[in-house]
């Protein structure tokens, strides 16, 4: 995770600023692509230890997805023409051909949600798409994927909350604290809020990730 600074918010919460344009690529084994973490928990844990894990990806090419057992998944599309998620079902169909459930992502900001062993298959619809991934692990943690058009007024109460700038640019004012601008492919990261009043305005979207430790 890239931490440019922590700054604390009201009596608890701290918030934490995670640039995009410092996150790191990291190619996939079957050079398909390649994918940039924002930020997991425990920090530096790896793909097999991590209870929650937000990372943008880069798909160059159509293919299986790797598996994941145990994890849940939140795939977003962020830009290109997209892609069509074929997912393969237990139940069998006509003439005795499994079942497959397919996952359209075309438009930004266009959501997924499946689990880490559901065995999928991307087809790209026409060139190389960037996607928003959320991977949390089942009976440790839960995450929610929303998508926020601002402007746009809540309350954040969680564990941890995160604020992706999907679109465009925005502002954010967590509580009494000063506005944080974020541009395209910025993060703000909030720790422990509770009752956190949060106030989004802007031009573009935001991804708020809201997670849970059970």
């Amino acid at each position: 995770m890239v931490a440019l600074h922590s700054t604390p918010v009201g009596s608890m919460a701290t918030h934490t600023l995670i640039r995009g344009a410092d996150l790191v690529a990291a190619p996939w084994k079957n050079g398909g692509g390649v994918t940039r973490e924002v930020a997991a928990f425990p920090e530096g844990a790896g793909l097999d230890a991590f209870v929650w894990r937000v990372s943008i990806a880069d798909v160059a090419q159509a293919g299986p997805f790797s598996r994941f057992a145990g994890i849940d998944r939140t795939l977003v599309l962020l830009s290109g023409a997209g892609m069509l998620l074929d997912e393969t079902l237990d139940e069998t169909v006509a003439d005795g051909a499994q079942g497959v459930k397919t996952h359209a992502l075309t438009q930004p900001l266009d959501m997924a949600r499946f689990t880490g062993e559901a065995p999928i298959d991307a087809r790209l619809v026409n060139g190389a798409t960037r996607d928003f991934n959320l991977m949390v692990r089942r009976g440790a943690a839960t995450g929610e994927v929303a998508a926020w058009r601002v402007d746009t007024q809540c309350t954040l109460s969680a564990d941890v909350v995160l604020l992706y700038c999907a679109q465009g640019s925005v502002a954010v004012a967590l509580g009494d604290v000063s506005t944080q601008p974020l541009e395209t492919g910025d993060t703000l990261r909030i720790d422990t809020p509770d009752a956190l009043s949060c106030t989004v305005k802007g031009t573009g979207a935001v991804l708020a990730i809201t997670i849970r430790y059970t």
